[in-house]
């Protein structure tokens, strides 16, 4: 008679639920990409109403990454780019980190780091960043008490991330190569 799953062992079901993840991915069926998109605010984006950056400033952002995220323009065609690829995950959570350090009320703030852990630092979150364990253990416990710096560390591994990663594909790409023409 089957004992059911309580009786295997710790390792296995980890494992389990790693494969589990993996077969889901693999059976998603690429032809409907509707059922891909998960969307991050309940409110639809508005478009971003800033005049196209001129060549020359476009040219800056393959060296910095600060100068492109801080640029409307540039944040916006950096995220279209990002989604285009299916992997905005690390945008989004280094603007919602950004977004977290200007909250004011402790209460507002509870919540927005509750939110935020559960939709990129947990395990198997909806939109997990790929960070090590060191760092989401680091971000837990600072959690217990959030501040404006419970984040810190986990948001600077991912902007290394974007930066060796995801700028030079950016760069590489048609969106940019149209800004820089």
């Amino acid at each position: 008679m089957c004992k059911g799953l309580a009786a295997l062992p710790h390792s296995c079901l980890e494992r389990a639920k790693e494969i589990k993840i993996k077969l889901g991915i693999l059976l998603q069926k690429p032809d409907s990409a509707v059922d891909l998109v998960i969307p991050y605010n309940e409110k639809p984006e508005k478009p971003v109403k800033t005049q196209k950056p001129a060549p020359e400033e476009a040219l800056q952002w393959r060296d910095s990454l600060d100068k492109l995220l801080q640029n409307n323009y540039g944040l916006a065609s950096f995220k279209s780019f990002l989604k285009s690829e299916f992997s905005e995950e690390n945008l989004e959570f280094w603007m919602a980190c950004e977004n977290f350090k200007k909250t004011k009320s402790p209460a507002e703030m509870a919540e927005k780091a509750k939110r935020i852990y559960e939709e990129f630092i947990k395990t198997e979150a909806p939109k997990e960043v790929n960070i090590d364990h060191f760092t989401k253990d680091v971000t837990l416990k600072n959690l217990v008490e959030p501040s404006l710096s419970s984040f810190d560390v986990a948001q600077k591994r991912v902007y290394a991330l974007m930066e060796k990663d995801s700028l030079p594909r950016f760069v590489r790409s048609e969106f940019y190569q149209e800004l820089i023409k």
